[in-house]
């Protein structure tokens, strides 16, 4: 009996919440938008005069520690109510968290769109990424897009199913808005630089040990373990901490190369590259990495399941 109430309210939420992610994927509209309003709301309130640094890690650390407590308070209230109220609720939470589907489909998009035109790659692209894409060459804009599939396994999936097995759902709606957060102001532009520091380097935190898990996954399931070093290389090249090792991974087992020039909101940042081998960028490449995407998360997916089970076991 004790098994079955386990997995009812620990491993049901996740099991079903991933699945309804990939076969729906991202809501619309998606609720983490209120996430982006709120914290619209406080840049603007608080990213003035003196103190930014200070009162950006307040406003940061605020919003983390109140979407934490409050979904903790509010689900301990559905589980006094009735069990599968508290169950539907953390899987509606997993479903909103994983973002898995939606990046597929649209990167497949633009594997689509710049082999119909260039201009029409480069306006589907422009959606995924934050680089300026309006001078981008078909080259470039397939690149872009397979980097931000790495990226975007760790961030989207990997990273939440990871916060989801230690600390629940108000774990991983926590890990939503600190990733809410860098997105929003962990930039190194002159309005963010020192507003969105402490937002940037808990970000960074956060992810540190999920972005090296999902390039070990994806390792795994290519079935190429020679690989880890070539990731240990070329991972930490990169000018994030974390990005590059999904990106080092994906690299590699593409046998491609990531990185080179290109422009953020007005600057020219040189990334170094990742991988040597400079070739063209085809369809069967995208297929590839889809794939590998998909493996991962279930492999994760499978590692979460034993985690809980066996920590659920432990402390109970």
């Amino acid at each position: 009996m004790l098994a079955i109430f386990i997995l009812s309210i620990s491993l049901f939420p996740m099991l079903i919440g991933w699945i309804a992610d990939r076969m729906f994927g991202d809501p619309s509209p998606h609720p983490i938008v209120w996430f982006g309003k709120i914290i619209s709301i406080g840049e603007k309130l608080l990213n003035r005069g003196r103190l930014r640094i200070l009162k950006g890690a307040i406003l940061s650390l605020l919003l983390i520690i109140s979407v934490y407590i409050l979904t903790r308070e509010l689900l301990w209230f559905f589980r006094i109510i009735n069990l599968w109220l508290y169950i539907i609720a953390c899987t509606v939470i997993v479903f909103y968290c994983l973002a898995g589907k939606t990046l597929v489909k649209e990167v497949k998009n633009v594997f689509r769109a710049v082999d119909s035109s260039l201009e029409e790659g480069r306006t589907q692209v422009a959606r995924i990424v934050g680089r300026d894409t309006s001078s981008l060459s078909a080259q470039q804009v397939r690149a872009a897009a397979l980097e931000t599939l790495a990226e975007n396994l760790s961030d989207g999936v990997i990273a939440p199913m990871f916060w989801y097995a230690i600390f629940g759902a108000p774990g991983m709606l926590a890990y939503k808005m600190i990733n809410t957060l860098d997105s929003m102001i962990g930039y190194k532009s002159e309005r963010y630089k020192q507003f969105g520091c402490f937002a940037a380097r808990i970000d960074d935190i956060a992810n540190y040990i999920p972005a090296r898990l999902t390039a070990l996954l994806m390792i795994v399931v290519s079935g190429r373990l020679s690989l880890l070093p070539f990731v240990w290389k070329n991972g930490r090249k990169h000018a994030s901490p974390n990005s590059g090792y999904p990106e080092a991974a994906l690299a590699g087992i593409l046998g491609c190369r990531f990185g080179g020039p290109n422009v953020y909101h007005g600057q020219l940042v040189d990334k170094p590259y990742i991988g040597d081998n400079d070739r063209e960028f085809t369809y069967s490449d995208m297929l590839k990495a889809c794939t590998i995407n998909l493996e991962s998360e279930i492999l994760m997916l499978f590692i979460a399941t034993v985690f809980i089970l066996i920590s659920s076991f432990i402390f109970i």
